[in-house]
């Protein structure tokens, strides 16, 4: 009971992440930009980092404007590029450029900074096994409202990800972004990069292995994102191991074994 006690909140938090990532991950994938999720989290953590150096408390309301406002920047940024037809320079080539100049000016601010050392850390990784119940509410707020906002625009968003030609097609795709770079913003602060990004992108592979409609998809990615959750805390816990790189290392190691799976019985599949 004292493990359960202590656990079940990082374990809601998984599942929370889970439940709006793995939808995000549909679109991501089916968009080609797998690495948007990256990008936009390390454009969030540019953000934080700006407004800790600005004197702000890490944890204040304060600073997670600021993180807003840097990735609502960012989605501006790949809503106009993906649409731009002048240049056959592919959006993911952006991507990675601006993933590359966020950390990198990440890495130069916090280099003057006390304990910044610590603070990389935990923007890469996060710390989602001290999460609040605080945190886990206003968590689950915002997400189920970005959730209800996708459902309701649901065809123009799987539209524009499918690559289909609609009406304000830009606007589609900033919104899409911008409604990404709420859940961003607010899963870096609890899981870092490297877990958000496992979160988004290895549930959506995983079930595209064996499943093509959207919904077969969405069940196999919030099943697998709510096991792994649960098996890379325990073990963190365990092995006191750091928590965030435990359960992106058991997103890899699951990915792997269904993989197999799905090779030994390919011929089923198939047919």
């Amino acid at each position: 009971m004292d493990l359960l006690s202590f656990l079940y909140l990082p374990f809601l938090a998984g599942l929370i992440l889970t439940g709006i990532h793995a939808y995000l991950g549909v679109h991501v994938v089916e968009r080609g930009v797998i690495f948007v999720d990256l990008s936009l989290a390390q454009i969030a953590a540019l953000g934080t980092t700006s407004a800790y150096l600005a004197g702000h408390d890490l944890h204040s309301p304060v600073t997670y404007f600021w993180s807003l406002g840097f990735t609502i920047l960012g989605a501006a940024i790949f809503a106009l590029t993906r649409v731009h037809r002048e240049t056959r320079i592919p959006q993911e080539a952006i991507i990675g450029i601006v993933y590359a100049v966020s950390a990198a000016a990440a890495i130069l601010a916090m280099s003057k900074a006390p304990e910044g050392t610590e603070h990389l850390k935990d923007m890469l990784v996060g710390n989602i096994l001290t999460v609040s119940p605080g945190t886990i509410i206003k968590t689950a707020i915002l997400y189920a409202l970005v959730g209800i906002f996708h459902y309701i625009f649901r065809r123009r968003f799987l539209a524009v990800s499918m690559g289909q030609q609609i009406p304000n097609l830009k606007l589609w795709d900033f919104l899409f972004y911008t409604s990404f770079g709420f859940v961003v913003t607010s899963s870096v602060a609890i899981a870092g990069v490297l877990l958000v990004f496992s979160y988004l992108i290895v549930p959506s592979v995983a079930a595209m292995l064996f499943a093509q409609s959207i919904g077969k998809r969405l069940a196999i990615g919030w099943t697998m994102g709510a096991i792994v959750s649960a098996l890379g805390i325990l073990a963190s816990f365990q092995y006191d191991l750091p928590t965030g790189a435990t359960i992106v290392c058991t997103f890899g190691i699951a990915l792997l074994l269904m993989a197999i799976v799905w090779a030994i019985r390919r011929p089923r599949f198939a047919a």
